[in-house]
């Protein structure tokens, strides 16, 4: 039960890291007068990595685990941990997405 609940947070959380720096880089944006969805866009797409390593709560954790379960045979823990990742990059995939898919129904709102 623990796990299913710590793998809904690293998701929630690599969406909403994700989610949230575009929306504010778009506020950014219009105040330096850019355009805002493309700036989200951008910025979306280059943080992907950062919201993995946020949602997972380090990276140097990760490697812990992952090394005892390669080396030390800890093989149960290895895949929670690959699993943990699979997860938070579905999250930060998914807030992508819906970045982008807020971007091409501009057309929908008459721009």
């Amino acid at each position: 039960m623990i796990f299913i609940n710590n793998l809904i947070y690293t998701f929630l959380i690599a969406l909403g890291v994700i989610i949230g720096a575009s929306f504010f880089a778009g506020i950014g944006a219009l105040i330096n007068n850019h355009p805002p969805l493309k700036t989200m866009i951008d910025i979306s797409s280059s943080i992907k990595v950062w919201a993995v390593a946020v949602s997972l709560g380090g990276t140097f954790s990760s490697f812990e685990i992952i090394e005892q379960g390669i080396f030390k045979g800890e093989i149960k823990s290895l895949i929670k941990q690959v699993v943990y990742i699979i997860s938070a990059l579905i999250g930060a995939n998914l807030g992508h997405f819906i970045i982008k898919l807020l971007w091409k129904s501009g057309s929908l709102w008459g721009e």
